[in-house]
């Protein structure tokens, strides 16, 4: 009896233990963290240069997941001089105040198959909001791929001043998109 009670207060222990997720390297050389807009009628194309990205994960516990992206704001690029130097300016990134973008998810949503969703806080321009990025991650051995796609309001987060706030020259939608490669550390 004594030593039922003992198994089942081990069991019960043990049920009650956190899981760890594993933590896996994002290989920023292989992936990309890009947008996409429209700009007088016309799409356009860009991509932040430099960022990291810090994730756990462990497909058997979705729940236990944690991401953390830290996007340099400064390091956006579309191949348009004039917009370049537009992006960090004061009416958009303003990146002398907010020189940061974060999205920080603590827990993902494993939706079937290989897609999962990742709820959690996008913080740009000095504004947080709750957003939900849908993604498909597809893990062989000890390497990871994983692709989602996010549409913003950019004026949500106060991107695009003065004139820019309307929509007329510049879309009010963004289109966010991440690209990941990532091996598992210790893998």
């Amino acid at each position: 009896m004594i030593f039922s009670r003992a198994i089942l207060a081990c069991g019960l222990t043990l049920a009650a233990m956190p899981t760890f997720a594993a933590a896996w390297r994002v290989q920023t050389d292989k992936s990309r963290l890009s947008f996409t807009g429209v700009q007088t009628g016309a799409p356009f194309k860009g991509a932040f240069d430099n960022w990291s990205a810090e994730i756990a994960f462990d497909p058997t516990h979705p729940e236990a997941a944690h991401a953390k992206v830290t996007i340099d704001l400064a390091s956006a690029r579309t191949g348009d001089t004039q917009r370049d130097t537009a992006l960090p300016q004061g009416d958009w990134f303003d990146v002398k105040k907010f020189p940061q973008a974060t999205f920080e998810a603590a827990g993902f949503n494993a939706k079937g198959g290989d897609a999962y969703e990742a709820p959690g806080k996008l913080t740009i321009h000095g504004v947080s909001k709750d957003v939900v990025l849908p993604f498909t991650l597809t893990i062989t051995g000890d390497s990871a791929a994983a692709k989602g796609h996010l549409t913003l309001t950019r004026t949500a987060f106060g991107i695009g001043q003065g004139p820019w706030t309307s929509g007329e020259w510049v879309a009010l939608e963004v289109g966010v998109d991440v690209d990941l490669v990532a091996t598992k550390a210790g893998g």
